[in-house]
């Protein structure tokens, strides 16, 4: 149990970083890690050697995880084991000197009363108050509580069943991102995703048949007061369908109400922008139009992006820039006052050349490898425009022009699937219940005993309280006055309630 203790502490020492540190398979920003290495450049490369971007996936998280799993396998199932064989044992017999028990009594029976039939009254008595009651000639021995040792033994098996559903989810689920503009869709294939993380047994090529199209992102934000700018609530609406024989239907995916089919759930994560514009090259051919995402970098909704053309002619085309929901100027120049688009405005500088997306390495449709490219100027200096809705940035030379069309949104989306989540939640109910049953139930044991005296043959009794709650007040003096008792109404002793203080 100690081995036990210290690794699962371990783990919890272990799990700090993840919180702490942006997660390249956890963090719903897909650009957070980029924009803390970008930000600490000496301290990123020794963060990232020792596996603190991806903390749950890496190799000494696993190596801890492991030896929990068998330190409480070989801690718990042992101790299940005793706690059930003490759970089916008889009661005990009495220790020789009961008088440094709990609540002792002794006294001589009385008139018909003998010691016979005060044991067989005090039996009786036990018996109807739900003790489990063993009986001898000279001893009555009596024990009530069983049910906090089955508490304690579900409260163990709990442990290990969590940290078997925790193992199912590691081994056999997925989880994915991916940015969805109004009006695109989205088909559940690997290919399609942003970034997918597939555990070790993950079928990839059997995820659920799924696709869904985001219709329309509604956002609503405080309008004014300290919270201004605070989203109160925000929604997609989606269409989906589940292979390829289903009709569509629609739904409404919001925070902590996920889309879920056959156990493949999608989550709303997050939301942007997504301008909508339209690219003409230097032959006056539409060679690129429709919604582009630019990532959010503040509260305000500020945004930055990129647009690539790589089939404009003669060259191809690239444009960098932000996004402003609503422009104002300030002292350091352009900012967003308010996240909500009530006065959008797209910030451009253009580039023309080679975007090199026919060879070398994958690029970040977030980022723009200008190696090949070369910045348009006029008279030396960066060709740069704000464009409000409507307005066109028409490059010089005539060599092709940008229309910003609208303004549309785009939502964050986590698709996942656990399928440990449901034994972990029967390992939370069985803790719940284990824990509770063993603090509210109070074990103890109850002897009556004929015992020689100097007036003849006495009864004595006493009470041996197994929790620190101690024993129940009154449960002594009510088993000494039903053996007191005379031996003819033992028959006719209507059941008795237990003391008002009982926790059974």
């Amino acid at each position: 149990m100690r081995t036990a203790v210290i690794l699962l502490a371990l783990l919890a020492l272990a799990a700090v970083p993840g919180s702490l540190l942006p997660q390249r398979n956890v963090a719903t920003d897909p650009m957070a890690v980029a924009r803390f290495v970008q930000d600490n450049p000496r301290l990123a490369p020794w963060l990232d050697r020792m596996g603190l971007f991806e903390v749950y996936a890496a190799p000494w998280f696993a190596a801890i995880y492991i030896l929990l799993l068998v330190s409480m396998t070989g801690c718990v199932l042992p101790r299940c084991a005793r706690l059930w064989r003490s759970v089916l044992a008889a009661p005990p017999a009495a220790p020789k000197n009961l008088t440094r028990l709990v609540d002792h009594q002794r006294w001589v029976p009385e008139g018909a009363n003998d010691s016979a039939s005060g044991l067989a009254a005090a039996a009786a008595h036990l018996r109807r108050r739900g003790f489990r009651v063993e009986t001898t000639a000279t001893e009555v021995r009596a024990e009530r509580g069983y049910a906090r040792e089955l508490g304690n033994l579900l409260f163990h098996l709990s442990l290990l069943v969590l940290l078997l559903g925790v193992a199912l989810g590691r081994l056999f689920g997925f989880e994915g991102r991916v940015v969805v503009a109004e009006g695109a869709g989205f088909s559940n294939v690997v290919s399609q995703y942003d970034e997918f993380n597939a555990r070790p047994l993950t079928d990839v090529l059997g995820l659920e048949p799924l696709s869904f199209t985001l219709e329309d992102f509604e956002v609503a934000y405080e309008p004014s007061g300290e919270k201004a700018g605070e989203p109160r609530e925000f929604g997609a609406d989606l269409t989906y369908q589940v292979g390829s024989e289903q009709d569509a239907t629609s739904v409404r995916v919001e925070p902590n109400h996920p889309l879920d089919v056959n156990e493949t759930k999608v989550f709303l994560t997050g939301h942007g922008y997504a301008p909508v514009v339209t690219v003409r090259d230097g032959k006056g051919d539409v060679v690129f139009t429709g919604p582009v995402v630019f990532l959010p970098n503040d509260s305000s909704y500020a945004s930055d992006g990129v647009v690539k053309v790589p089939d404009a002619r003669p060259t191809q085309l690239a444009f960098e820039g932000f996004f402003l929901p609503t422009a104002a100027i300030g002292e350091g120049g352009p900012y967003s006052s308010f996240p909500d688009a009530l006065n959008p405005q797209l910030f451009l500088t253009a580039y023309t050349g080679d975007l090199s997306m026919s060879d070398g390495p994958p690029q970040s449709v977030y980022d723009l490898d200008k190696s090949g490219l070369e910045q348009v100027t006029v008279n030396g200096d960066p060709f740069t425009r704000a464009l409000a809705v409507g307005e066109t940035m028409r490059l010089p030379g005539g060599q092709g022009s940008l229309t910003f069309d609208s303004v549309a949104r785009f939502a964050n989306f986590q698709i996942a699937r656990d399928p440990g989540k449901e034994v972990a939640l029967v390992a939370a109910i069985m803790l719940l219940v284990g824990l509770t049953t063993s603090l509210m139930i109070r074990r103890r044991r109850i002897w009556v005993r004929v015992v020689p005296g100097s007036a003849g043959r006495e009864l004595e009794v006493a009470t041996l309280p197994l929790t620190r709650r101690g024993a129940l007040v009154g449960e002594v003096e009510a088993v000494a006055a039903a053996a007191r008792a005379p031996a003819t109404d033992i028959a006719s002793e209507p059941a008795q309630d237990p003391p008002s203080n009982e926790q059974e």
